[in-house]
């Protein structure tokens, strides 16, 4: 069943699409980032070329992505792949069971907030496992299988750390094959 993570608080949903499919690529994921419009899908394209600041993220648009490890896409539900899929939309998209993991980013306005509540609660109606990455605070909330008991604010790694990274710097769904 899919895995579904949530990270809130983003006060830049492209730069927060660019740190998690650096570190999803950086531990063999392949990974589809959908977006709401062209022109936002335009915005991440230029900005992946130069993220980190060091390097780029290989990626392509969904058209061309036969080798790419990280694909871009507004407006297909076809992929080369189904690692991981990051969503830059307002309502959950009706493929995203496809994959294994998906990241919702949810921004800091009051619309975006309360979009992602309506999200977070189809998702936990429906018995996924959801986990929740508060941005400001570096904290992490689990909501496994809707169980509202485990919603106990724990501390957790940054889960966009700077730097390369090791394991424990990562959330665990971003290691291949860490599945709980």
């Amino acid at each position: 069943m899919t895995k579904v993570d949530f990270y809130t608080g983003s006060t830049d949903k492209l730069r927060t699409a660019c740190q998690l499919s650096h570190k999803a690529m950086q531990h063999g994921l392949h990974t589809v980032i959908s977006l709401p419009d062209q022109a936002s899908c335009d915005a991440l394209d230029k900005l992946l070329w130069k993220y980190p600041d060091t390097a780029f993220i290989p990626h392509a648009r969904c058209d061309d992505a036969d080798q790419a490890p990280v694909v871009l896409s507004h407006d297909n539900d076809k992929f080369p792949f189904y690692d991981m899929l990051i969503s830059l939309h307002d309502e959950c998209l009706p493929f995203f069971s496809r994959f294994e993991r998906v990241a919702e980013i949810v921004g800091i306005s009051e619309v975006e907030s309360r979009r992602g509540r309506e999200r977070f609660k189809f998702y936990r109606d429906r018995g996924y496992e959801l986990r929740h990455f508060d941005l400001a605070s570096g904290h992490c909330k689990n909501a496994v299988l809707g169980d509202k008991s485990n919603n106990a604010r724990s501390p957790h790694p940054n889960p966009l750390p700077e730097g390369a990274g090791t394991n424990e710097s990562v959330p665990e769904f971003l290691v291949k094959g860490n599945q709980p």
